[in-house]
């Protein structure tokens, strides 16, 4: 700090007064004004930028100096200090000059040297304008390619149209500066001709319903004509289209403003974009409204719409282009992969009704099955502990286990018919076989009665006829109880229920039973065929017929592994394949063991036993009560066939309820 009695102090004084009167008269410096000062500084403003003089008793003091080359650094301000040799020298500042880019001038004051200092200054901070200018561009610009590649990147990831129009919009608007903004939609109208339908409706001030329904293409609406021209349209302010100014309403279009009546919401700057797709086909418009001269500025009163609204300049319109070149091309392929989707979706639900229309009898089973597994499945990703923990779920994830479960009897196409629909031990030619064989044999055991009977008249007279005739009706009737007797034994063996104690002895008894064919061959009661089938312990397959059943799971996996199920869904045929096989190695069709079989494929082998046992459609078996199948189920865990965690998962979310019926 300089003391009062210092030499430089008093220079100052008479400074500061000479320099304002050289900035004044000269001619080249009166446009600049001097726009404050002090005892020992004066600042002199500029079209670039600002002057601070200095003289000795503000730059020798280090706290004074401090603030003002800190704005010096910033380029927006130049430093010019007075002083002799000995001053500059003494107190350092050279080295703080050279640092900083200031000017030094020798006192006594020069009018030449402080204009040619002020053009320095100027074209120095002129300088750093541009190049501040130039680096907020290129700031600018760097920001606006990553948020662009960031913007490709999220759309070529997007595949739900809604999802992905509303991420177009949003990020149009966040370049744009936008405070609204609305999509569009083309679609054909089945009676001829295009609309545009409303999809997405965004506004960062009011809260306003999204429109419905659509409009026709036409010129006559500002998004009709983008369509019809394929141009981009900008109207700077819809509240100036009636202005008589040449040019200024060039489309004829007029703005109706009782929306912005009923809501006091103003449209005022509105850019209107085409999306075209890969085929050059305009299939949407970008509408965007009210540009923002600050993008935090909620738009209310009428003041808001007359002094923050900007129309879109060329540089937002050529954001907006960009967006939209890329948002075209995304959302014809989010639309393609829509229809592709729905196709495939189509396909599976036909392939289900295939399968259903074979087997009518198990009409719901598959999307029962379904339900059941993505029931358990959705139950599993949200388990935080324990040995599910692990399992979490995602969209493509659920859409292979649906389609897995959807498909997993399809290979029953191509099983035997008969085999697929025995309902009874007995096909049922075979039982219609059995009752005219014992029709035969009834009526064959009449006739035999009846020449008897003739025989005795003929031979016998009085009381010996009498009590002859008696005994062979008597010997009729047993015969004929007898046969009655063991055709309802035999039709009670042919349901596909536990046979009774003593059954297969009998059955090999009545085997053992002989009648005579019309051509006298003697011929067993049962065939041997017959006596196989009716000694069925459980069901109403033999072990060959189940064996053919069990292969529609090696028909399902060679069927659906034909199809080009891409990425996302490559685990369909393995799912399906494996929805037979139990953790103990002794399921089918390949034996393999809890390691080998995938998790869904586990959940999907319990969803497929409890709805087999409660299926009330199946007209070989009732069906039993939910408690009864649970504890099937669990006697299943038990024994080591099925996922015990999965099991408990079923029951404890409640699984088995929420499927049902559905």
């Amino acid at each position: 700090m300089l003391r009062s009695d210092d030499p430089r102090a008093a220079r100052a004084s008479d400074c500061t007064g000479p320099l304002a009167e050289i900035l004044e008269r000269h001619p080249r410096l009166a446009e600049y004004s001097v726009t404050a000062s002090g005892t020992d500084w004066l600042e002199l403003e500029l079209t670039v930028g600002s002057i601070l003089f200095a003289f000795p008793s503000l730059w020798a003091d280090p706290d004074r100096l401090a603030p003002h080359l800190a704005a010096v650094r910033t380029g927006r301000l130049m430093l010019v200090v007075f002083g002799t040799d000995d001053d500059l020298a003494r107190n350092g500042l050279d080295i703080l000059l050279n640092g900083a880019g200031a000017i030094a001038l020798p006192i006594p004051l020069s009018a030449t040297r402080i204009a040619h200092a002020v053009d320095n200054a100027r074209e120095r901070l002129a300088f750093n304008a541009h190049a501040a200018d130039a680096q907020m561009h290129s700031r600018r610009d760097r920001y606006e390619l990553d948020e662009l590649a960031s913007i490709g990147r999220a759309l070529s990831a997007e595949r739900d149209i809604d999802r992905l129009l509303a991420l177009v919009l949003a990020k149009t608007r966040h370049l744009t500066g936008a405070d609204a903004g609305t999509v569009y939609v083309v679609e054909y109208d089945p009676a001829g001709g295009r609309r545009l339908r409303f999809k997405v409706a965004q506004n960062d001030s009011v809260l306003l319903d999204l429109p419905t329904g659509s409009i026709p293409v036409s010129e006559h609406s500002v998004v009709g004509r983008c369509v019809v021209s394929r141009e981009v349209i900008h109207i700077p302010d819809l509240y100036r289209l009636d202005e008589p100014s040449e040019g200024n309403n060039p489309w004829g279009f007029r703005h109706n403003r009782a929306l912005d009546e009923a809501t006091g919401y103003q449209t005022r700057s509105v850019l209107s974009v085409p999306l075209t797709s890969a085929k050059n086909e305009v299939i949407g418009v970008i509408q965007l409204i009210n540009r923002k001269r600050r993008a935090h500025q909620r738009l209310s009163a009428p003041t808001d719409f007359e002094q923050e609204v900007l129309e879109f300049d060329e540089h937002a319109r050529d954001l907006a282009t960009t967006v939209a070149s890329q948002a075209g091309v995304a959302l014809e392929n989010a639309a393609l992969y829509s229809e592709i989707t729905a196709l495939f979706e189509g396909f599976v639900r036909a392939s289900v009704t295939a399968i259903e229309q074979r087997d009518p009898t198990t009409s719901g089973h598959s999307q029962r099955v379904a339900d059941f597994t993505l029931g358990l499945a959705r139950a599993a990703d949200r388990v935080e502990q324990g040995p599910l923990a692990a399992f979490r779920l995602t969209a493509d994830d659920e859409r292979q286990i649906e389609y897995a479960a959807l498909l997993h009897d399809f290979g029953k196409v191509a099983v035997r018919e008969d085999v697929l629909l025995k309902a009874k031990k007995l096909y049922e030619p075979e039982r219609q076989i059995l009752l005219a064989r014992f029709d035969y044999v009834r009526a064959n055991t009449i006739a035999d009665a009846e020449r008897r009977k003739v025989r005795a008249l003929s031979e016998l007279n009085g009381v010996a006829a009498r009590d002859a005739l008696t005994s062979i009706d008597r010997e009729l009737a047993a015969a004929q109880a007898e046969y009655d007797d063991l055709l309802a034994f035999i039709l009670a063996a042919n349901e596909p229920t536990v046979l009774a104690s003593g059954s297969f002895e009998r059955l090999d008894d009545i085997a053992r039973k002989t009648y005579r064919d019309p051509r006298g061959n003697e011929r067993p009661l049962l065939t041997p065929g017959e006596v196989t089938s009716l000694q069925i312990r459980r069901g109403s397959l033999t072990a060959a017929e189940r064996v053919e059943i069990e292969s529609h799971v090696v028909h399902t996996y060679e069927f659906l592994k034909r199809i080009p199920w891409g990425r996302q869904l490559a685990g369909v045929p393995e799912i399906a394949g494996a929805h037979h096989e139990k953790l103990d190695g002794s399921g089918y069709p390949n034996r393999i063991y809890s390691g080998a079989i995938p998790v869904a494929a586990r959940m999907m082998a319990i969803a497929d036993i409890y709805d087999a046992l409660t299926a009330a459609d199946r007209p070989y078996k009732r069906a039993v009560p939910l408690d009864t199948a649970l504890a099937i189920l669990e006697d299943e865990v038990k024994a080591g066939k099925c996922d015990p965690d999965l099991f408990r998962l079923f029951v404890d979310a409640r699984v088995h309820e929420r499927g049902r019926g559905s």
